[in-house]
């Protein structure tokens, strides 16, 4: 997730050192150096994705074209909110890397308590999977997570309840069922106990009405209002991920190109899946102007 790209940069350097003080742990040695099972634990790996992603803005700000300055909207899937509201000025640096250390620490814990699963299901359309999870819940937790773009989406819930869910839609005519590695059942109701907790998080800490607007996970479309804001973060753990219907808002009011910050791919493919003519560009592809 580091690398010299990172070193290279005194604004992303920087950042990584304040996040280390905050966290009580150099965050840059584990994200460089791992070990892998440490930088895999929800708790560790949910700062280490905001802090990337805030460290690659501050490389695309030291370009000298600064792409970022003709940014009219932001969004970010899942975690990712977290970076786009800190980009709009809604939430500090600090506070937001707080939020996020609550965040991870207490969907880790949900994690152990209540084991759970993700699966990733390509090739099947959204009423067809929700479909599939009523058949295949049973006494189980299993639910709809993500909606990700046309033909790929994730269900979430107990272990036992995804093996059915992978059975059936195979048998359905799924592309194929791929097993996430992730600690636990995210976006589900077996994470409902890191609600109370990232909901005294938030009621702690500033936010401000967005510079410009920031599209929510939980209904695909921007708020303003501190005080919704923070209820929608909150409702976002357990709530389904609308990523498809939040890019598809963006592009229905206008946006023609977008930056993927991060060090993948992953939202460029996803993109070419909902509109293969809107322009995606990534920031380590391009850290020379």
């Amino acid at each position: 997730m580091v690398g010299e790209w990172c070193d290279a940069n005194p604004g992303a350097a920087e950042l990584f050192s304040r996040a280390s003080a905050i966290l009580g742990y150099d965050l840059a040695a584990i994200c460089k150096n791992g070990p892998s099972d440490q930088l895999n634990t929800t708790s560790i790996s949910q700062p280490a994705i905001l802090v990337t992603s805030l460290a690659m803005l501050e490389v695309l700000k030291s370009r000298t074209d600064n792409p970022l300055g003709s940014v009219s909207m932001t969004a970010g899937l899942s975690l990712g909110e977290y970076t786009a509201l800190v980009f709009a000025g809604a939430i500090d640096f600090d506070d937001a890397v707080r939020l996020v250390d609550v965040r991870g620490r207490a969907m880790q814990e949900c994690a152990e308590m209540r084991p759970g699963a993700m699966l990733a299901v390509l090739g099947l359309d959204r009423e067809s999977i929700q479909t599939l999870c009523d058949q295949a819940r049973g006494d189980d937790v299993l639910e709809l997570a993500n909606v990700l773009c046309p033909g790929n989406s994730v269900v979430s819930g107990s272990a036992e309840a995804c093996r059915r869910l992978a059975d059936a839609a195979e048998a359905a005519g799924a592309m194929k069922c791929v097993r996430l590695e992730v600690a636990g059942a995210f976006h589900t109701p077996m994470m409902e106990s890191a609600v109370a907790h990232l909901r005294d998080a938030l009621a702690g800490v500033p936010i401000r009405p967005p510079r410009i607007p920031v599209v929510s996970n939980v209904d695909a479309r921007p708020h303003d209002d501190p005080a919704e804001i923070r209820r929608l973060l909150a409702r976002q753990v357990v709530g389904v991920v609308e990523w498809q219907a939040s890019v598809e808002y963006l592009l229905s009011v206008g946006v023609g190109s977008i930056w993927e910050v991060g060090p993948g791919r992953v939202l460029r493919g996803l993109m070419k899946r909902i509109d293969r003519s809107v322009v995606c560009s990534g920031v380590l592809d391009s850290i020379a102007p």
